[in-house]
């Protein structure tokens, strides 16, 4: 087995490890639990990243909440989990590497690879989703029948799970939520592995019960659809015909991911070491040291963008005079780029009255433009700001493309004091504790299609609302629910992991946990 590290990333610490004398470098962006030592204790497991890494140099991590990294008090944003990418990258010197997102891994995949396409050689994605489009802890004890019907006219017919499907879904998600520990969920995950005691001994050691549920809660809400057409990089997506995450979700990533690929394959096994492995990484072999590994050059990127104007700039500069009011503005100017530098943005140019700023996630963009508004408010001034998250050209030190006319046309439609947003942008900041208001759909001048408009509250999420009860979820550590044996099967998986692989190829099949 690998030897284990730490990397930093903020005040956390994430374990990795880094393999193989291959030519391309890849990072592995796994599910939403993981255990890199345990991981090694599965035959199938090291079969194919063994095979793997006679082509790639191999990252394996464990992200922030899960396996061995550091515990976190509650979910995290994708953005963070994109920032958790760059981290380990930076910590092994990876440079342009592969993105390989499997489940969940896959939304975090695709944010890093449209914020940063630069550091970005291809995506592969097994076994994701771009959205579980209207789904929630309620939808769990619904009709499945009613739940598909709701689906159709949103995804269509040919992207929207059957029935069976649906309630395949629903029932692993009650499962976690009630029976973690017991194996239970991972076995509807992975049917094909053979001893639930296994499968229960991965579960505490990889996640405590808060952390799963806070998790998979998350995950009902990611929604990164509107991300997809700005990709730039090589893509592959393969998806196993009988997954328990619908392969329509698979057939929808690669038919809205500009120039992908798509490899479907029998089984019903939620990854890729136990789903037809030899086709996956002959698949995957030719794909990244083919013609197809070499992306193009590329000067766009995602960028959420913030707009910012000084309500009645004019009836001000009458009332107080020209040469105050320039010093109003002038003050106001420092600290917009006081601001924006804080949370980590880019002042692009003046709009006169107002402001243009980049800024890397939405989230950032959201808070500096509260901390802009209550500035504005001790200056005697009101603003309004309009935000949204899409891809960007990126010129010099101009910044153009279509998500820039859209956040000014978003601006256009706020009011008085208010932060307004894309329904793109509230769907990027699930977990933030960031409270939004329906405005309703409305049409932007010359933008196509109608958009749905969100206002900031002032008073952030709502109690009681869902995203309130996501963000104060707790997600303590794994460690809480560790049992003397699993302790003791940790330490055989770091010094001996090659006994338990042979334990494994003789375990019978049982429900004892």
């Amino acid at each position: 087995m690998p030897e284990t590290s730490y990397a930093a990333c903020g005040d956390l610490s994430l374990a990795y490890q880094v393999f193989g004398d291959g030519p391309v470098e890849l990072v592995f962006v796994g599910p939403m639990v993981t255990h890199i030592e345990l991981f090694w204790t599965m035959p199938e497991f090291k079969a194919f990243f063994d095979q793997l890494a006679t082509f790639c140099r191999v990252l394996l991590f464990d992200k922030a909440g899960v396996g061995l990294s550091d515990p976190i008090p509650k979910v995290r944003l994708l953005e963070e989990r994109a920032a958790e990418i760059e981290a380990v990258m930076d910590a092994v010197g990876f440079g342009k590497p592969v993105l390989f997102g499997m489940s969940e891994g896959g939304p975090q995949a695709i944010v890093f690879a449209a914020k940063r396409p630069e550091r970005t050689r291809a995506l592969i994605l097994y076994g994701s989703f771009s959205a579980v489009p209207g789904a929630s802890w309620d939808d769990l004890d619904r009709d499945p029948a009613e739940l598909r019907a709701r689906l159709v006219p949103e995804l269509g017919e040919g992207f929207t799970p059957s029935t069976e499907q649906i309630a395949r879904f629903q029932e692993l998600f009650r499962v976690a939520r009630s029976a973690w520990g017991t194996g239970a969920t991972a076995k509807g995950m992975f049917p094909s592995v053979r001893s639930m005691r296994q499968l229960a001994m991965f579960e505490r050691m990889s996640a405590s019960p808060g952390m799963l549920r806070a998790t998979m809660e998350s995950n009902l809400r990611i929604d990164v659809r509107p991300i997809l057409p700005t990709l730039s990089a090589p893509t592959l997506v393969i998806h196993a015909c009988e997954d328990t995450v619908p392969v329509q979700f698979g057939r929808y990533l690669a038919d809205h991911i500009p120039g992908a690929r798509y490899l479907e394959v029998d089984g019903a096994d939620h990854a890729p070491w136990f789903t037809e492995p030899d086709k996956i990484l002959t698949e995957i072999e030719e794909f990244l040291t083919g013609s197809h590994a070499a992306p193009p050059q590329s000067h766009r990127a995602l960028r959420t963008v913030l707009f910012t104007d000084i309500v009645a700039s004019t009836q001000h500069a009458a009332a107080t005079g020209d040469e105050r009011w320039r010093a109003v503005l002038h003050r106001f100017g420092e600290i917009t780029t006081e601001l924006t530098e804080r949370f980590g943005g880019t002042v692009v140019k003046s709009t006169g009255d107002g402001h243009l700023a980049t800024f890397d996630g939405p989230t950032q963009a959201i808070r500096c433009a509260e901390a802009l508004r209550a500035d504005a408010e001790t200056l005697g001034i009101q603003i309004r700001a309009g935000i949204h998250t899409g891809e960007c050209e990126l010129l010099d030190s101009d910044i153009g493309g279509l998500a820039v006319h859209i956040a000014a046309r978003i601006l256009g439609q706020a009011g008085a004091g208010e932060i307004l947003t894309s329904r793109t942008v509230r769907d990027l900041v699930v977990g933030s504790g960031t409270g939004f208001e329906d405005r309703g759909s409305v049409e932007l001048r010359g933008v196509p299609g109608t958009w749905q408009l969100l206002a900031v509250d002032r008073h952030g999420a709502r109690t009681g609302s869902a995203e309130a009860e996501l963000a104060s979820t707790p997600t303590p550590g794994p460690r809480a629910a560790m049992r003397r044996t699993d302790r003791a099967v940790v330490v055989m998986a770091r010094r001996t992991p090659w006994i338990l692989r042979g334990m494994a190829r003789v375990a019978p099949a049982t429900t004892r946990s």
